[in-house]
Order: structure tokens, then sequence, then C-alpha cells
């Protein structure tokens, strides 16, 4: 069992809540509480909030505004960027002060943070004085971290909203900053998240009546188009669900003044969001993306536009595993059911096994995806080593396929029995091409 583990089963829940709070106050008072000299635009949800944050930082930089983000991905200092190495979406308090003042240090007067459930639970969010709240949406993932509650998953995940209000207004460049609330109202839980105070509230959505709705979308192999009060957009990554991934920083970006065809720009010019639909091309004759789907609603979105891209005939070849470590295993059944019966052939292989039984959980899935129809050995198979799933799955494509390797996108390690290894899907993926050329 991890260190991590025993402590948390043996330290009582409110010790260890005051313990990360105190750590939280700290870590910003080490760093000179520095987000009280940025606009802190916060993202949260349950899918799509590494786009969303990338979306937002591609159009305020199009816009001329210094712009750092903080997600599962990625963290950008204005056009410096890295991967987020950290094997979490909110790196410690420490590191998030740390990385406020080198944005603030660099002339960043916007930053983005992906803000997770885990980390508001954790008080991460604790010194970070938000300006700007985005819900994107929400469904029924990382249960097992708020007891199984639905209910206090929510409630956690409007903790972001509850502060914004909580905190005196700032003035930053002779301005003060308003408190605005953003939210996507196809979700039937916007309204909890409106709520909250703030001094303007503003909504999306796709094809929905909002004051900001995306009309007209249309998708092909090298995007996605559509209208927002007659302004035309287009997104150079593929999926129409990114739509709404990108409405907020349309939002954004027209509340800051910025042209639509500034806006246009920013979009369009964002072609690569580091393992979201992120194409690898060594000159073979089918299509490979490497994404970050890990449940069932992003894999549901990955097969559909799979499916929607793929040339006559073509397969869809989809390589998916589970995480361990206490994490959500009713999404096990769900996703193999769904890859069973959506793409051609099925690989099943680990993710982050933590100190669980890997062939448990890859049976969890391989079993949902038989019962789907698929066979083993014939167009199902259960490879554990993950480097040598991603290399069968390679070689069942042929001209004309798509292959998807999902469940890891950018990330830069695997854990697997307690011990990280060094690893990047897109990195295997492309040594794995070569060896078929």
């Amino acid at each position: 069992m991890q260190v991590k583990t025993l402590v948390r089963s043996a330290v009582p829940e409110g010790l260890l809540s005051a313990y990360h709070y105190i750590l939280a106050i700290a870590a910003a008072a080490r760093y000179g509480f520095p987000s009280r000299r940025i606009v802190v635009i916060g993202v949260t949800g349950t899918k799509g909030k590494t786009s969303t944050a990338n979306f937002i930082w591609s159009c305020l930089s199009a816009g001329g505004i210094k712009t750092g983000i903080i997600t599962t991905a990625n963290i950008r200092i204005g056009e410096r960027e890295v991967l987020n190495a950290y094997h979490m979406t909110m790196p410690g308090p420490f590191t998030i002060q740390r990385l406020l003042r080198e944005m603030v240090r660099a002339g960043c007067t916007h930053c983005v943070i992906e803000t997770t459930s885990e980390g508001l639970k954790q008080h991460r969010n604790v010194g970070i004085r938000y300006d700007i709240g985005v819900f994107t949406n929400l469904f029924p993932e990382h249960l097992p971290s708020h007891g199984g509650s639905f209910d206090t998953y929510k409630k956690v995940k409007g903790e972001m909203f509850a502060v914004l209000r909580a905190h005196a207004r700032k003035t930053i460049d002779r301005r003060q900053v308003e408190k605005i609330i953003i939210a996507n109202v196809e979700s039937e839980h916007a309204p909890y998240f409106l709520a909250f105070p703030a001094d303007h509230k503003v909504t999306f959505a796709v094809g929905k009546k909002a004051d900001y709705t995306a009309e007209e979308v249309r998708s092909d192999n090298s995007g996605v188009a559509f209208k927002v009060g007659g302004a035309e957009f287009r997104l150079s990554i593929p999926g129409t669900f990114n739509v709404s991934n990108a409405l907020p920083a349309v939002v954004i970006s027209k509340l800051a003044h910025i042209d639509n065809a500034v806006i246009a720009r920013g979009l369009s010019s964002l072609s690569v969001i580091p393992g979201r639909m992120e194409r690898i091309d060594e000159g073979q004759d089918f299509t490979v993306f490497v994404d970050y789907a890990h449940e069932g609603e992003s894999m549901h979105n990955v097969l559909e536009t799979a499916t929607s891209m793929r040339a006559q005939g073509g397969k869809i070849i989809v390589l998916l595993g589970a995480e361990g470590g206490g994490r959500d295993k009713a999404k096990r059944p769900v996703m193999g059911k769904l890859t069973g019966a959506m793409a051609d052939y099925v690989v099943v292989s680990n993710v982050d096994p933590y100190e669980d039984d890997p062939r448990e959980i890859v049976e969890d899935i391989a079993q949902a995806a038989e019962n789907a129809g698929k066979t083993r050995d014939k167009n199902l198979f259960v490879i554990e080593d993950r480097r040598a799933g991603i290399q069968k799955a390679l070689s069942l494509a042929s001209a004309g396929d798509i292959v998807l390797i999902t469940g890891k996108g950018a990330e830069q390690s695997m854990v697997l029995g307690g011990k990280s290894i060094p690893w990047d899907d897109r990195v295997v993926v492309r040594e794995g091409l070569k060896k078929l050329l």
C-alpha cells in the first residue's frame, strides 16, 4: 500500500483537511500572494477543462493579453510551454503559487487555472483569488474521492464560485476587475453554479438559447467550423465536442473587447493541445490520435469523432484502460461496452494501475467488450504491457483506418506497482510507427 493511502486511512479527515488548508495559506504567503496581481480565471467541470483553458489562452494571447495557464496537460507562461509532469491537474500549493509568481514576473496579466474537485477538496485553491469562474459540464465521475456522492462532488465544484465574491475586487492596470461567472447551460446543473453571487453572469451553449450560442456546426477531417452571433470561427482540432470547449474563450475574449477576427485567429491557430485528439504522423497511411479520454462520456466523443472521420470501409481501432488506486471502478464496464460496440478492434491495456492488480482492471473492461460482441484474439486483445498494446493497435491498422490511443494523453509518467516510471504515449506511438514503416 502506498504511503499516501496509509496516511489518508490513518489520519482523521478533519485533521488532514486542516493540514491542507494551512499548507495552502503558507504557500501563498511564501510567494507573496501573487494572485492578487493577476486576473485569475478558474475552469471547472468534468470534461473539457484542459482544452477550454488552452483555447482561452490562445484567444487572449492573440488579442495581445499575456496569459499563463496551469492544466492537466500543459503549463504556459506567455509563449513558453512545458508539459505538466506532476501527474496531477492542480499541482501542490507551493508549485501553484510559484508558477503564479513566475507568471506575474513574466508580465502576464491573466492566468487560467484548471481547477479540479480533488484540488478543491484539498484546499489547493486557498490563497488564490479567482476573478472569473467557468463551468463546463458535470457528470458522475471521481465520486469515490467524494464519498461516492454526486451531490458532494457538485458542492465541492461550487466552492470555486463561492469564493469569487469572498474577496474584494482587484485593481490591475488602474482598472477594477469584476467578478464573472460563465456557465454552459447545456448542462442541467448550470443553474446551481449561476446562483452564486457575481457582478456578471454569462451563459453559453451549442444550439440552445444562451448569451453566446454556437450554431451551424460543421466538421471535416481538418477541424470544426461554427458561428456565434453571425461571426464565423474555425477550430483546427477535430471533434464537434470541442465547440463547447471553445465557447468560453469566445465569451472571455468578447468581455475583453477583442475583435471577432482576432478571436477567430486565436482559435484556428491552436493546432495542438497536448494529448487532446493529438494527431501523430510519421508518414503512415492511416490516422493516429492520442487522447486523454478515460471515461464513458469522453470515450463516446472521441469514438464518434473517429467514426465521422474514417474513410469509407476504414476501421476504428482503440486502445484503452483504466486507472487503479481507488479510482472509479464503475467506469470500466461502461468504457468496455462503448468500445466493444463502436470500435472495430479493441486493445485493453494498462493506464495507471497504481498498487492494484492490473489483470483485474483490464478484465473488467474486456469482459464488458465481450458482452458487447467482441471476441478475444479476433477483434479484442488484452495486453497488459502498454507498449506492447500500443504496438498491437498500430499493427492492426491499414490505409484509411483510425487508431485511438486513449487514457493518458500527454501524461509524463505511469504508476505501476506503486512506482512512477517515465512515460509518454506520443513518444511510444512514434517509436511504434517507425517500426512499422
